[in-house]
């Protein structure tokens, strides 16, 4: 028997995204002893500037922002407990499209060959039990989200022994009808889509009976909330702050995933990241 900690490694793309989608396994895992590894693999250098400046509008200083951005994100690893914390520091592609997808240096332009062996380098550093990182559309089409997702696939090729267990976040789309629910509660004024954007969204997340893992993390919706708000300076875009902590633990009380790559043979569904490692 070995004494190296269960570990738990998500790869996520920019600051606030390890909140969003694995804030509550990673407090909880945390809270359950675990390692929790978190990889950032972009500054965040065209989120919101202060005041809320948008990228490309006059204010808005990238260098400023992405110093910003790491004090949000280390605010955000202590209150969930991150054991460790590891920046790639690519620079942020911004979203599909933007000019900024084509800069030197932006993570979509590096080859996914250089970015998968600094993250194989991180994964034998820290060997992982379970990997977490988006599917193959980066969730909802984000450059940065794709191309985390092609680096740490090709990571876990190239880094040595298989990770026993690897992940990619979703949502059931039964929870995205009721997200939209609440903000109309709250009064939010949403569009209603055109057929195109409609049938795109209809397509985030996944059906509820593909999902194969739901991990209750309603302890830790609190702490997942307040990782959330850490990011003050892209509250703007954070809409699951403005239905306050109980609406909050309400809707995002378990988080849910695809297993796809799996060793131990747990049986399906399952509810816990780390069933049949322990």
């Amino acid at each position: 028997m070995t004494d190296r900690p269960l570990t738990l490694m998500a790869v996520h793309a920019h600051p606030d995204d390890e909140a969003t989608g694995t804030g509550g396994v990673l407090a909880r895992y945390a809270a359950e002893g675990i390692r929790t590894v978190l990889v950032t693999c972009t500054d965040g250098g065209c989120g919101d500037g202060p005041g809320g400046v948008k990228p490309g509008d006059p204010g808005h200083d990238p260098a400023e922002v992405v110093r910003m951005r790491r004090q949000e994100l280390e605010a955000s690893r202590e209150v969930l407990n991150i054991s460790h914390l590891e920046t790639l520091d690519y620079a942020d592609s911004g979203m599909m499209g933007w000019p900024s997808n084509e800069a030197p240096g932006a993570f979509w332009q590096t080859p996914v060959e250089e970015g998968a062996a600094r993250l194989a380098e991180l994964m034998r550093q820290y060997r992982p039990d379970v990997v977490v990182t988006y599917d193959e559309n980066g969730f909802y089409g984000h450059p940065d989200h794709i191309q985390a997702h092609r680096i740490t696939m090709a990571a876990l090729e190239i880094a040595g022994p298989p990770v026993p267990k690897v992940y990619w976040t979703t949502v059931p789309r039964s929870g995205m009808q009721r997200f939209g629910e609440i903000l109309r509660e709250l009064g939010e004024d949403i569009p209603e889509p055109d057929s195109e954007e409609g049938t795109a969204m209809a397509e985030i997340g996944s059906p509820d009976d593909e999902i194969t893992t739901w991990v209750d993390t309603t302890a830790y919706s609190g702490q997942k909330y307040d990782s959330l708000a850490a990011h003050a300076s892209q509250g703007e875009n954070i809409f699951f702050l403005k239905m306050g902590k109980e609406k909050f633990a309400e809707l995002m009380g378990v988080e849910t995933f695809l297993r796809v790559r799996d060793t131990t043979g747990a049986a399906l569904p399952e509810n816990d990241l780390f069933a049949g490692l322990r």
